[in-house]
């Protein structure tokens, strides 16, 4: 199977913003973007596909989580990385705890616990890579989950005991889905559901 690389689009050609100016384009606009080392790039859209994905996994999230101190949060929840700089939106973050807030913007939240990414042929690699790369510095992140929408896999990298990253893969329709840290588990037949993969 092939799959196109792409970066995301710069949207607003090379000039360099601050935060300030960041803030305001995204108050303004009904589209959302992601702002790394001063410059403004576009979201992707999701296929169906995506969206069907994301709903059965957050709705599972929801319900599991319900009660506990770690909360599912959709893609309007945007993250900041003080450490590289990084404003973006995960398809879903999970937080526990309080939300702790970015010091200059109270709407930006610095402190995820789980992050999940539903891959498509447009983000993909920027998903594995160098998004991963810039999740990395989180210093909460115990799990990077991303969810193939062209096929059944979903690719897990938890942080162990010596602080590095393990990779566990998951393509059975079969199979569930662990989430240690969060200590609940939620089956590949839940999250693929009416997707016809």
């Amino acid at each position: 199977m092939h799959y196109e690389v792409r970066e995301p689009a710069v949207a607003y050609g090379k000039k360099k913003f601050t935060l300030e100016e960041y803030l305001q384009i995204e108050n303004d606009s009904a589209e959302k973007h992601e702002l790394y080392k001063g410059e403004i790039f576009d979201i992707a859209g999701a296929s169906p596909t995506h969206n069907k994905i994301f709903s059965n996994l957050f709705g599972n999230l929801f319900n599991k989580l319900r009660g506990k101190d770690c909360l599912p949060y959709g893609s309007d929840m945007r993250i900041h990385i003080p450490e590289n700089s990084l404003h973006t939106y995960p398809d879903i973050s999970i937080i526990c705890g309080d939300i702790i807030t970015a010091p200059e913007n109270e709407n930006s939240a610095i402190r995820p616990s789980v992050i999940i990414e539903i891959l498509s042929g447009s983000t993909r690699q920027y998903d594995q890579s160098g998004k991963f790369k810039l999740y990395r510095d989180i210093p909460t992140l115990t799990e990077y989950i991303m969810v193939d929408s062209e096929a059944i896999r979903v690719e897990v990298f938890r942080i162990n005991e010596q602080k590095r990253w393990e990779l566990q893969e998951y393509k059975s329709i079969n199979e569930i889905l662990n989430f240690p840290f969060l200590q609940i588990e939620i089956p590949l037949a839940d999250i693929y559901e009416a997707t016809k993969l």
